[in-house]
């Protein structure tokens, strides 16, 4: 039984590995602020995952705060980003400091108020 687990253990070991490589390509690579955020994401979700695969390995139950800390730390992370790309403009494809938001804000106000006067 210890043989077939150990097995079990390492193709487990092996796919998180793989996409692990693989999330890492993919935040390189982009083009998006939104595509490296989720692939960020899957990163830390698969160090989670590494992490939950050595506590079954070595029957360790201690490692469970720190699972639970990486796991909140991943989703606020992205609910963060999420929240800043929904004012990401389609043409730019990034996300706006707030110096430009307000400095675009501004212009579509002085556009307005010269619509307005005429």
């Amino acid at each position: 039984m210890t043989v077939v687990l150990n097995v079990v253990f390492a193709v487990c070991a092996l796919m998180l590995g793989v996409a692990g490589i693989m999330a890492l390509i993919r935040a390189e690579r982009g083009p998006t602020m939104l595509n490296r955020t989720l692939a960020l994401d899957v990163f830390a979700t698969v160090l989670i995952g590494g992490i939950a695969l050595e506590a079954a390995f070595s029957r360790r139950t201690d490692t469970l705060p720190i699972l639970v800390a990486l796991s909140l730390v991943g989703f606020v992370g992205s609910v963060t980003i999420s929240r800043f790309a929904a004012r990401e403009p389609v043409e730019e494809r990034r996300v706006l400091t707030t110096q430009e938001i307000a400095r675009e804000e501004e212009l579509r106000r002085r556009r307005e108020e010269m619509e307005s006067e005429q």
